[in-house]
């Protein structure tokens, strides 16, 4: 399990890279339109929980600390829920990537937040959210002015 879990970072770790370091380049924008990026991270959390599937589900779908303590507590559980965060962090990264493409926002502060969201996926997702309304507003105030 070691191996997997230090491999499935593996995954995901090019795709953030070209976000964060290579935004504007225009292979990265054409690799990053595909939602199939976040697929090998995917399949691979598919592969480690359909094995478990019938206790992982009867847990989620009637969650109690106990009982998610208890799934994550072993390096199963610790490796499934990694590739969890790592699939939907890819997934929340991606959206905020190609949402920003439409807003224009600038690569040095779009790197910092998809490093956030890489590291702390909802405080990523929070700060992109924050920066876009911010931007949006100065937009609007702009051409008001300018009317």
């Amino acid at each position: 399990m070691e191996n997997i879990f230090s491999f499935s970072s593996l995954l995901v770790m090019p795709f953030w890279f070209l976000m964060i370091f290579a935004p504007r380049f225009r292979w990265t924008q054409r690799i990053m339109k595909s939602p199939w990026v976040i697929a090998p991270a995917a399949l691979l959390y598919a592969i480690l929980v359909l094995p478990q599937f019938t206790v992982v589900f009867l847990e989620v779908t009637n969650p109690t600390l106990d009982g998610i303590a208890t799934l994550l507590g072993t390096p199963s559980g610790a490796t499934i829920g990694w590739v969890h965060f790592l699939a939907f962090d890819l997934f929340v990264g991606r959206w905020a990537y190609l949402d920003n493409l439409k807003h224009n926002i600038s690569p040095f502060i779009m790197g910092p937040i998809l490093f956030f969201t890489l590291m702390l996926g909802p405080v990523g997702f929070l700060l992109y959210l924050g920066v876009k309304t911010a931007v949006s507003r100065q937009s609007i105030e702009v051409q008001v002015a300018g009317d």
